[in-house]
């Protein structure tokens, strides 16, 4: 890590803990790492006439926007729930354009990561997807790969029971292969062959839409996470809104299967 990178994480804990303060709540209140499934794009566009494709690309500036938000409040990791294995059901001609707009923001948004040391990690299978959608997925990774700041993780042909199935076979080989034993397949093992490896799990999911479904996103990591969901479309979703989600997390009382005093004792 670089000096100009030390800055900048320093920089990232002091906005931490300014938007701590300018909520009213303690930084230890604050979540981490956010995960959110972006729904209601095609809702929106329906709403006002439009075909879904113009949901998605409102969705797709709806997601800088929020991002940019997450670094500014110093936020440690993002997760977005972009486009889950299950979505290839949809019609073509729709699969067709977010695969656009999937590659087109990639590229866009490639200096502003470098600028705010950020670093895009893909989470899901990289087979199907569109040749342009890899190029831009892997080469926006490699470009942000030594950036130290804020973790950008995209869920793009995600699924966590594929997740899960995809760990389990790499374990299994490594156990043929003599370099793993059965002691030593633990929680943590798991972890370490999860596409999240080296990420902390999510502190709060939000869910966006008012959909009460966790979609078979991050079964694993979400584990004790603290759920938001609103009604707010993901198009409308703003700054707002994020605020409003992080202040319902932090009067949460997180006993992780423990018994603790309350907060409000």
């Amino acid at each position: 890590m670089n000096n100009e990178q030390r800055t900048m994480n320093k920089n990232a804990e002091t906005r931490f803990n300014q938007t701590a303060a300018r909520l009213g709540i303690k930084p230890g209140d604050m979540p981490r790492h956010i995960a959110i499934i972006m729904d209601g794009n095609g809702r929106w566009a329906q709403n006002r006439g439009l075909p879904r494709y113009e949901g998605h690309r409102q969705g797709g500036k709806t997601a800088e926007k929020i991002s940019q938000c997450c670094v500014d409040f110093g936020i440690e990791v993002l997760t977005l729930y972009s486009f889950s294995i299950e979505n290839w059901k949809r019609p073509q001609e729709e699969i067709d354009v977010l695969m656009h707009l999937y590659a087109e923001y990639l590229d866009k948004m490639r200096p502003t990561l470098m600028e705010d040391n950020v670093k895009l990690v893909h989470l899901g299978r990289m087979e199907r997807l569109p040749q342009i959608v890899k190029k831009a997925l892997t080469d926006t990774a490699k470009a942000t790969e030594k950036n130290t700041g804020m973790v950008f993780a995209l869920a793009l042909n995600y699924g966590s029971r594929v997740e899960i199935i995809d760990a389990t076979r790499e374990i299994a080989r490594k156990h043929k292969a003599g370099r793993l034993s059965l002691e030593d397949i633990d929680e943590k093992c798991i972890d370490s062959h999860l596409y999240t490896a080296g990420l902390p799990d999510p502190d709060l999911l939000i869910r966006t839409a008012n959909e009460m479904r966790v979609s078979n996103f991050l079964l694993w990591q979400i584990s004790y996470c603290e759920f938001y969901v609103t009604e707010t479309l993901w198009p409308d979703f703003e700054k707002a809104d994020l605020e409003k989600a992080i202040l319902a997390y932090a009067k949460r009382t997180r006993r992780f299967g423990a018994v603790v005093d309350s907060k409000d004792g």
